[in-house]
């Protein structure tokens, strides 16, 4: 990997911010690569669009902005309408899988891949962790950063007594991607 760019994106409330930290405190703390977050938010409270930008590189990173991701991770489908036109050609697609829809609209030589991200995360026990679900998917159908990196990653940002939840909503959607490979 050179650089990777990745923009994670849905509404306020969903862990969007949380699920691109975790991503990039991973990488730099725990797999040994560089990595930039900038984040976005919109005006409201909560429900409006948010976004997570996300570089992952072995070297300096000199440009901190994505400019065409080579992963888009979308928790909404007005996330996924807003960043799709985006993608670089040829790139990932990872969506939560029953709340978007992709459609047709995917550009061409793009792939998709959807993951029940809320269903896997009330299964788990709270709807709330549908976002480490959704790392967990991105680091497994990616290969960007290994299982053992985002679970010391996970543990150091999610608040005490929800370390074990945290890390079977992790798990679930590393497994899930492995399965989807």
């Amino acid at each position: 990997m050179t650089r990777t760019e990745l923009k994670v994106g849905g509404l306020t409330g969903q862990g969007v911010m949380l699920c691109g930290a975790l991503l990039g405190r991973a990488a730099t703390v725990h797999a040994g690569l560089e990595a930039c977050l900038i984040q976005s938010l919109g005006a409201e409270a909560r429900g409006s669009a948010c976004s997570a930008q996300l570089i992952l590189a072995d070297g300096p990173i000199g440009n901190p902005y994505v400019q065409a991701p080579d992963v888009l991770v979308v928790l909404s489908q007005s996330a996924f309408d807003l960043f799709i036109p985006q993608l670089k050609p040829g790139g990932l697609v990872l969506y939560e899988s029953e709340l978007v829809n992709p459609k047709d609209r995917l550009p061409q030589g793009a792939r998709a891949v959807g993951v029940p991200a809320t269903r896997f995360a009330e299964e788990a026990g709270r709807r709330l962790v549908l976002n480490i679900v959704m790392a967990g998917f991105v680091a497994g159908m990616t290969r960007l950063l290994p299982l053992a990196a985002m679970e010391k990653a996970l543990l150091a940002s999610v608040p005490r007594g929800t370390e074990d939840l945290n890390v079977r909503a992790l798990n679930k959607g590393y497994q899930f991607a492995l399965s989807n490979l």
